[in-house]
């Protein structure tokens, strides 16, 4: 009597459980198609958000390299007050006064400065250089932008596959409790009628509760799972989500032409890098050069005994402007060789790149490879295991069936059991394996944005 009250207990735990698994959190479970999770994920993912402000923050780096080619002009002033005022000692011949020596006072006790200078630049190589490479700049975080968003598909795309596996082996568990179920019953019918022993029941009793754990480990896993998803999504871990099972059909993929590594984004990003990198080195090549610019200013000037912000001749304060207008020659002739280390520099930042360039490029061709391998594997894998599962459910039905007419033993039948699961459990295994092959060959196209039309 207690086996069976234990039994009825652990079927209704099995039925709370997947009801709270549909119906946590607040409010229906939204369905996620891949292209729906995607999409989500562009728009709310933290990586993608900050992806787009660099783009946003390159126009305002191009804005500050424009501005070193553009006028510079600036307002000044000043106030000062010379409490002991500077002497200085004259030739007395200059006055007339032969043989002696003047000391004299110049200057006033306050004076005041106000003015407008201006600066432009006329020729500065490391200025149009700079310009150049502003433009690049904004390219690269467009390039990085569009890489970020793949790398965010490429993310969401495989935790939305692995959600399914497991909400699968979900559903396998659940239905393999649900068969061995109908066997206890049945051995339970025969037990009462002495046609089977205790310890047949018994052994059912316990492959029933070691269901129930095996399914309370896989329930954790689905949850967790499904935490993942959300995080890769940018989406609240409250919200329920559904996944339809159309998103999971294994069609074929052309395997036949190579992809050009060339037009891959990583590649892009990195010949980017390249051209950076030689506009820098450029940069610092500009040192050699001499630089030209015109500066100006108008000033107007206060002195006097009084502070001059005010007052007027009458108070012994006078004010006069004063202006001027030049060019500037800057020619570096010797900077210690600081200039010709820092290209040197450069060149190796440079040539180290061009390393890593090809080994990206190796990288990339390895990666397509690896995932038309894996394709063409699990394809095979799939077949064969979608036929080991139906057979194995031929093989369970009939094993039931000779057990109720006594031709097979419960070993038997719990042993076909297994099998069942463990098939299904594998075919499940070699979709995920398909689709997490199927992500990276679509990468190494360059055409992961196309499970958005998906």
């Amino acid at each position: 009597m207690k086996r069976i009250i234990l039994i009825a207990i652990l079927t209704l735990g099995l039925s709370v459980q997947s009801q709270n698994l549909s119906n946590t959190g607040s409010g229906p479970a939204k369905t996620l198609t891949l292209k729906d999770a995607i999409n989500y994920a562009l728009e709310n993912k933290a990586d993608a958000k900050k992806s787009k402000l660099q783009v946003e923050n390159s126009e305002y780096q191009i804005q500050e390299v424009r501005s070193r080619a553009l006028p510079q002009i600036s307002a000044n002033g000043s106030l000062t007050y010379n409490p002991v005022l500077q002497t200085t000692v004259i030739d007395g011949s200059a006055f007339g006064q032969p043989g002696t020596t003047i000391q004299a006072s110049f200057g006033q006790k306050w004076s005041s400065t106000a003015g407008v200078s201006l600066t432009q630049a006329i020729f500065d190589q490391s200025v149009f250089t700079g310009l150049k490479a502003a433009r690049s700049t904004r390219e690269f975080y467009l390039i990085n932008n569009q890489l970020t968003e793949e790398q965010v598909i490429e993310r969401v795309a495989n935790n939305y596959y692995q959600v399914y596996v497991q909400r699968q082996k979900l559903t396998v568990i659940d239905s393999t409790f649900k068969n061995t179920t109908k066997v206890k019953d049945i051995i339970k019918g025969q037990f009462d009628n002495g046609l089977a022993k205790k310890i047949d029941l018994d052994r059912i009793l316990v492959k029933i509760s070691n269901i129930n754990t095996m399914r309370q480990q896989v329930l954790n896993a689905v949850q967790i799972q499904e935490n993942a998803l959300k995080f890769y999504m940018g989406m609240p871990i409250e919200i329920q989500i559904e996944i339809p099972q159309t998103a999971f059909e294994v069609s074929p993929q052309s395997l036949s032409e190579i992809p050009d590594t060339t037009n891959r984004t990583e590649y892009l990003l990195m010949k980017k890098q390249e051209e950076l990198l030689t506009y820098q080195k450029k940069a610092i090549e500009a040192g050699y050069y001499p630089t030209l610019s015109l500066s100006a200013g108008y000033n107007y000037i206060g002195q006097g005994p009084k502070m001059p912000i005010g007052a007027k001749p009458s108070d012994g304060v006078y004010w006069s402007d004063f202006s001027s207008i030049g060019l500037n020659l800057r020619v570096p002739i010797f900077t210690g060789f600081s200039t010709r280390a820092k290209v040197r520099q450069a060149d190796v930042d440079l040539r180290s790149l061009k390393v890593g360039i090809d080994d990206t490029k190796l990288a990339l061709d390895l990666a397509f490879a690896n995932a038309k391998t894996q394709i063409d594997n699990s394809l095979i894998t799939i077949n064969n295991q979608k036929d080991n599962a139906q057979l194995a459910k031929e093989v369970l039905d009939n094993t039931r069936n000779n057990y109720i007419q006594g031709l097979a033993s419960l070993t038997d039948l719990l042993d076909a059991e297994n099998s069942l699961t463990e098939a299904q459990n594998n075919y499940t295994s070699a979709i995920l394996e398909y689709k997490l092959a199927e992500i990276q060959l679509i990468k190494s196209k360059g055409e992961l944005k196309s499970l958005l039309n998906n």
